[in-house]
């Protein structure tokens, strides 16, 4: 289900795994579930990995050796809750400049010992500037947890 406020974008799925699982999927396991199509990256992208700290990066590393740092972890606290920029301009290209870019914050709620309600929230997409509409437009038909939830089986 896919909710859309004047500056956000809200996601979210439940899966039948643990907060635990749930959580080391979405991140340890990102190039499992991330649309393959949704990169930076000129060459495929074989592996995505997510530096496990605050200040850490989100990286995509290309078939043709290039890889490409498109985010920054913003809160680390497993297994429930994951925070990280979107370092990514209304043309596509990486946003150099914090205040121009938006957050994602993805929580992870036990709902029973072996389920999980897992919430995704773009927000601050006015950051993006004039024209951050297109962007929250792009993110509300983009983000599924379809591919996620079907990872974490």
């Amino acid at each position: 289900m896919t909710t859309a406020t004047s500056t956000s974008v809200v996601v979210e799925t439940e899966v039948g795994v643990p907060p635990e699982r749930a959580f080391e999927v979405f991140t340890s396991g990102m190039e499992t579930w991330w649309d393959p199509q949704h990169h930076l990256s000129d060459a495929p992208v074989v592996r995505m990995e997510v530096q496990p700290f605050v200040g850490g990066r989100i990286v995509d590393h290309a078939s043709d050796g290039t890889t490409c740092a498109w985010s920054r972890v913003l809160a680390w606290e497993p297994p429930a809750r994951f925070v990280f920029s979107w370092d990514i301009d209304l043309r596509w290209q990486l946003e150099p400049d914090p205040s121009r870019t938006s957050e994602i914050e993805v929580t992870f709620t036990a709902v029973s010992p072996d389920r999980t309600r897992v919430v995704l929230t773009h927000r601050h997409l006015d950051r993006h500037g004039e024209g951050w509409e297109a962007m929250a437009t792009a993110v509300g038909s983009g983000w599924s947890l379809d591919a996620y939830a079907a990872a974490t089986a």
